[in-house]
């Protein structure tokens, strides 16, 4: 089976992108088959990982899936990485949310429609990772996926983007009749050693989120940027030795015991 798991956080700067491909290669690293798929517009994760020219002119591309499910098979969409599979992002994507509420269609639920095909594809994980916006691609995003890795920052502004998505989570699941778990939080960015600050708002994720989900730390290394530099997860062939990747395979783990 097929497990989904969404990269959200309608914040920018919470190092989503960086997350969603280190876990992805976690996760490779420990043998599954992984595909990430980039529902970004911006296209950083597909840009990232050297694919620059499938975001600027691939057809068809995701945007084109998610407007008209039923007429694409993700095999269409797939390129290929030497460490995991991709479904980039493309320019299109800018258009999809003015596209889809226009349409009025299930303009929330066509990503589900599309990744109902998934049954037939070798993936054990897909990660998606979510614009830093609220809006439909990040509601088709939740619900296609109904499991969540949330990166955050140990700052206030993180705190209050971490209700306001919880808060969207909330209507989403009242309205369409659904469960969306968070699995685990990602503080991510961290620099040592922490000022006071930084302390109070660490305290505050592990005080209010560890019984729900595991709190996980990313500190900030040169070594992941340089990885990703060179359009690869902390796990390549020629990657950089970074202390991060033991914390990313512990995030892995976490995510594969959520999954029993």
């Amino acid at each position: 089976m097929t497990t989904r798991y969404a990269v959200a956080n309608q914040k920018g700067g919470v190092a989503k992108t960086t997350n969603t491909i280190n876990i992805g290669g976690a996760l490779a690293h420990r043998g599954h088959d992984i595909l990430l798929v980039d529902a970004d517009p911006q296209g950083h994760l597909s840009r990232t990982l050297g694919f620059m020219d499938e975001y600027n002119g691939q057809e068809p591309n995701l945007a084109d899936a998610i407007k008209e499910p039923g007429d694409y098979h993700i095999d269409d969409l797939i390129v290929n990485h030497p460490e995991l599979d991709v479904v980039p992002s493309n320019l299109d994507m800018f258009s999809v949310q003015q596209d889809l509420i226009a349409a009025g269609w299930k303009p929330r639920e066509r990503l589900s429609m599309f990744f109902e095909d998934l049954t037939d594809t070798p993936y054990d994980y897909v990660l998606i990772d979510a614009p830093p916006s609220l809006g439909v691609i990040n509601d088709n995003v939740l619900l296609a996926t109904q499991k969540l890795v949330v990166p955050v920052e140990p700052m206030e502004s993180s705190i209050h983007a971490l209700d306001i998505l919880l808060n969207q989570i909330e209507t989403l699941e009242d309205r369409y009749d659904t469960h969306i778990d968070i699995a685990a939080i990602v503080l991510s960015n961290v620099n040592y050693p922490l000022d006071n600050d930084q302390q109070e708002n660490i305290d505050y994720f592990e005080d209010t989120f560890a019984e729900w989900c595991p709190v996980h730390e990313i500190r900030n290394r040169a070594a992941v940027k340089r990885s990703l530099g060179n359009h690869s997860t902390v796990f390549g062939a020629d990657a950089e030795e970074t202390d991060m990747a033991d914390n990313y395979l512990t995030i892995a783990e976490t995510l594969e015991v959520a999954n029993e």
